[in-house]
């Protein structure tokens, strides 16, 4: 029996994807938060205690990823187990590591050399890389509607940037512009390699397997990076119970960002996340309004509101994955090819689906 079944969207897959828009929505703002938790503790020890530990800080969240999921993959077995994974791609994963290490570094430290707006600005330079990364190497393809929610979005980040100036939080012009804006531009992009190779790991591999990789090498560069750089620093920090909850704060809210992230970039893109975070610096401002007294604006909450409308209007067109071109065939071997497997498969049941944009479904069936 051959049945052939043609299927198209109903109005329950439209609410569908409401529910799928909303979903997208709450696990974005979630990942915000956890950054938000990140950055309010990191401006609390540098203002309230003086510590500027940035590569320690990255070096205690590796080693949590390290512990909990290399472990994991440890104790797997086959070509999952950890010895596999290591002969077979180690080296690619030795980058990895070392991007996501230099990303984390170059934009904190870049704010010892430029301004706030210019880290706010530049930090965004790593979308429209990782779109175009995800066009060559996830094969991912955007429609017009993409293009206009991303600018949207970054209209967002100019109206924030702009009320931070207003309202005064603009810092001084910085020991050296032009070193911490390259080191910006550096950053984006290295988090768009990692953010990429995130979701490819994540949606062909598994989640594990990327942060008990991460946790591994990280922990080796971060270690390596942080007895070169920041000993001084560690030694000179005057240990209390406040600092204490501070760094463990910090940690948890990483570790649970790093966590939590593979988890929504599977089931949306790392493109898409990307845009969805842009509201965590609104948060940390919001935070800031109360524990380091910043000035507020009613444009805060126009960029937040700008920001949420360009990342719905993005989420509500699924972009799609273009498929690899198939080598042509020989006419005569594909013929025989076809008529073997009729052959082989004649009481099979083939199906296929295909979308009309009419909300109806049509059953075809023949003997």
């Amino acid at each position: 029996m051959l049945n052939i079944r043609i299927s198209i969207l109903s109005p329950t897959g439209k609410l569908f994807t409401q529910g799928y828009i909303l979903k997208t929505i709450i696990l974005g703002q979630m990942l915000s938060l956890f950054i938000c938790g990140t950055a309010v503790t990191s401006q609390y020890l540098a203002e309230q205690y003086q510590v500027n530990t940035p590569m320690f800080q990255s070096f205690i969240n590796y080693s949590l990823l390290l512990l909990v999921y290399t472990t994991m993959l440890a104790f797997r077995t086959g070509n999952d187990s950890l010895l596999q994974i290591l002969k077979q791609r180690w080296w690619k994963y030795v980058f990895l590591g070392l991007a996501d290490v230099e990303a984390n570094y170059m934009i904190v430290k870049a704010y010892q050399y430029t301004t706030l707006t210019s880290v706010q600005l530049l930090d965004c330079f790593g979308i429209p890389v990782l779109m175009a990364l995800s066009w060559f190497i996830l094969r991912a393809r955007y429609k017009l509607i993409h293009f206009i929610a991303v600018a949207i979005c970054l209209l967002g980040v100019g109206t924030m940037v702009g009320a931070d100036i207003l309202a005064g939080r603009q810092d001084s012009e910085g020991s050296d512009v032009v070193i911490g804006d390259v080191l910006v531009l550096l950053g984006a992009s290295l988090y768009a390699i990692s953010n990429v190779s995130e979701e490819y790991i994540v949606k062909n591999l598994s989640r594990v397997e990327f942060l008990g990789m991460v946790g591994l090498f990280g922990t080796i560069i971060s270690g390596l990076q942080l007895a070169i750089v920041e000993h001084k620093d560690i030694m000179k920090i005057q240990w209390n119970w406040k600092i204490a909850l501070l760094f463990t704060v910090f940690a948890l809210c990483m570790f649970g960002l790093y966590s939590f992230m593979p988890v929504v970039i599977k089931v949306t893109s790392a493109t898409s996340v990307n845009l969805g975070i842009l509201t965590a610096d609104l948060y940390s401002l919001f935070f800031g309004l109360f524990l380091f007294f910043y000035k507020f604006s009613g444009l805060y909450i126009l960029s937040f509101v700008v920001i949420m409308v360009g990342f719905i209007l993005y989420c509500s067109t699924p972009t799609r994955t273009a498929e690899p071109t198939a080598l042509p065939q020989p006419v005569g071997a594909g013929l025989d090819n076809a008529a073997l497997k009729i052959e082989e498969n004649d009481s099979e049941t083939l199906a296929g689906t295909v979308q009309f944009t009419r909300e109806e479904t049509v059953v075809v069936s023949t003997n």
